[in-house]
């Protein structure tokens, strides 16, 4: 982390730091249901707080349009406080008197939780007035919320142009295992690319033909490619709009001497429901009313044995219809494998975006990995080559 500034830089003493956090966690009848958000920033807030200073908490929540009670943070702030072990005041507002008055009753070590940033328009235009409204209220700012870090918005960018600024500890996690992904990856490098749609990830696809040696491609992805090879597929999801695109990439990626793998034999049924009559066919084999829903046993084979040949794994999307069983026979198969071999410290193993990580909560992998990210924009952006503002606004 030496082109980032850390909290090991940072005097907190007595300072009031303006923690930007990700706070937007699922909600069911007015509680959490899923608190892995919190758990990610609490090394940060306690640090902070040990430190002597005073931990000022900036999120959105939601997309409300104005001021919308029912986005309101006040319930995470209660979660957040049961998870952190000790008191969390909460501002209903993140400028102006009320959030001034919670700042300034503040003592070192200190939480308070200021309201939904999105509550303000101003917030998403990264409108400069604002920005001096939010600084008022910190001498220190810390980024900790990577899956916002996409986005130039006031608390996300604007603050660490106008703070000093620095990572908290979640940030340079994230930061630190995809650098070791892809930038300075131990090579052999696979990628595995899975979910419904090329046209979502073309991006993505083309930034890593060149950066990996070998890209799993799987989920209605697949079915594209798999089109594009004059296979038949069906009533599979399949863009055939795209197919002179999946073409492309292929060649793209011969050029730069990465290996696509694509299933070569698949599970179909007639209809998409979990425990729908299914059965094992080559990609040659799939009939007119077949709908491919994961990559079959000798495919699944075909990628773990590539497991044991490389040394880093990033990971984006299903193999299949994970949600629905038995579909999801071959995201698991791999996952374990993959998880089993990041544990043994043969391999390190990196992944992102909502789908996976439920994929690999599902499969019981996820904290087999080396590390999965929360992120879901931000995992794909960074994959994808693009420059995030809030992660570049970090840098010495």
């Amino acid at each position: 982390m030496t082109e980032f500034r850390t909290l090991d830089d940072a005097d907190l003493s007595g300072k009031r730091v303006l923690v930007r956090v990700d706070l937007n966690v699922p909600m069911e009848n007015g509680r959490v249901s899923d608190a892995t958000r919190i758990d990610r920033i609490l090394p940060t807030l306690r640090e902070i707080a040990d430190k002597g200073g005073k931990v000022v908490l900036l999120a959105h929540f939601g997309r409300p349009k104005g001021r919308d009670p029912k986005e309101s943070l006040a319930p995470v702030g209660k979660a957040l406080a049961e998870h952190l072990g000790k008191p969390v005041a909460f501002a209903d507002d993140c400028i102006g008197t009320s959030a001034a008055a919670a700042v300034d009753a503040m003592k070192p070590g200190d939480v308070v939780l200021l309201e939904n940033t999105r509550f303000h328009p101003e917030e998403e235009k990264n409108d400069p007035a604002f920005v001096a409204a939010l600084a008022v209220n910190g001498d220190v700012y810390v980024n900790d919320a990577f899956s916002a870090a996409h986005r130039a918005h006031a608390s996300t960018e604007g603050l660490a142009r106008v703070l000093p600024a620095y990572a908290g500890r979640t940030m340079q996690q994230e930061i630190e295992a995809l650098s070791k992904a892809l930038e300075k990856p131990e090579r052999p490098v696979m990628a595995v690319v899975g979910g419904a749609k090329v046209s979502s990830k073309l991006d993505l696809l083309g930034n890593l033909v060149k950066k990996v040696d070998v890209l799993v491609i799987g989920g209605g992805m697949a079915n594209t490619f798999l089109a594009a090879q004059g296979k038949p597929v069906g009533k599979s999801l399949c863009e055939h709009d795209l197919l002179d695109t999946a073409r492309s990439i292929l060649k793209t990626a011969e050029a730069a001497g990465c290996t696509i793998m694509l299933p070569t034999d698949v599970v179909v049924a007639s209809e998409f429901k979990a425990h729908a009559a299914s059965r094992i066919v080559s990609v040659d084999a799939v009939g007119a009313d077949d709908m491919i829903l994961d990559v079959g046993p000798a495919g699944v084979a075909a990628v773990v044995a590539k497991l044991d040949a490389v040394k880093t794994l990033v990971w984006n999307g299903p193999f299949g219809a994970f949600e629905l069983a038995p579909f999801d026979a071959g995201t698991n198969a791999v996952a374990r494998e993959a998880g089993k071999r990041a544990k043994a410290g043969k391999l390190l193993a990196v992944a992102g975006g909502g789908d996976t990580v439920a994929a690999l909560n599902h499969a019981g992998a996820a904290d087999d990995f080396t590390y999965v990210s929360t992120a879901g924009g931000a995992f794909l952006e960074w994959l994808e080559g693009k420059p995030l503002p809030g992660v570049d606004a970090l840098r010495k």
